[in-house]
């Protein structure tokens, strides 16, 4: 599976952004108002309004801190981040198995994310499920931690039986649409810039830096 797990955010980002969550309580919502046609029909769970000034202060800080981190972005090559939202899912809540809209009015999703603001030993189930062709993968994440996967993939949350489960989701468009290519390339990066760290500039790592570059022109979008 084609995925990255990443702490993104530090304690203290985490418990300032929760403590204006937890402040904004009349601006929760039913979350099957944002869900496509058939998503709708399996999704139970709470949604901070997107247009309330708390989402919006928020959503800024988790973008500005995915294109900061530099993992995240060889990894997705990010063109836009959109569609962030706060949702949150208590007892007997869950979101069952869909796979997101390719196009949204915020932009195509390349990539989808979650970001834990919840430890995950502070409620029951709640698991985030993906799955491939051959096989599915279940998340319980820590607080502060993403996990970014590509959109094309069915993933469902599992209901949560005890406590709840907080997390800001979102979609990327990548400059890359391809799964595979975005694989080749970040594989590529990853490899000059251990060789760097390891010896230093040379004409070979020039020569890696050049080819990668070249290859993100022709494959980009």
């Amino acid at each position: 599976m084609n995925y990255l797990l990443h702490q993104l955010l530090n304690t203290e980002d985490i418990e300032c952004i929760k403590k204006e969550l937890e402040q904004s309580t009349q601006d929760w919502e039913d979350g099957k108002k944002t869900a496509g046609s058939q998503a709708s029909m399996v999704k139970n769970n709470l949604q901070l309004n997107r247009n309330s000034e708390v989402s919006k202060k928020n959503s800024q800080l988790v973008t500005k801190k995915i294109i900061s981190n530099e993992l995240i972005k060889s990894f997705s090559l990010p063109k836009i981040i959109h569609g962030i939202m706060f949702t949150k899912s208590s007892e007997k809540m869950h979101y069952g198995r869909h796979i997101d809209n390719p196009y949204m009015s915020s932009g195509r999703s390349d990539l989808s994310f979650t970001l834990s603001l919840t430890n995950k030993k502070l409620y029951e189930g709640g698991e985030l499920i993906i799955e491939t062709m051959n096989s599915e993968e279940k998340f319980k994440l820590n607080a502060g931690e993403i996990i970014i996967y590509p959109s094309s993939y069915l993933h469902s949350v599992s209901e949560v039986t005890n406590g709840e489960r907080l997390v800001c989701v979102g979609w990327i468009e990548s400059y890359v649409k391809s799964t595979e290519e975005r694989e080749y390339l970040f594989d590529l990066d990853a490899g000059a810039r251990g060789i760097l760290a390891k010896y230093g500039r040379s004409d070979e790592v020039d020569l890696i830096f050049k080819s990668y570059s070249n290859l993100l022109r022709i494959l980009g979008n």
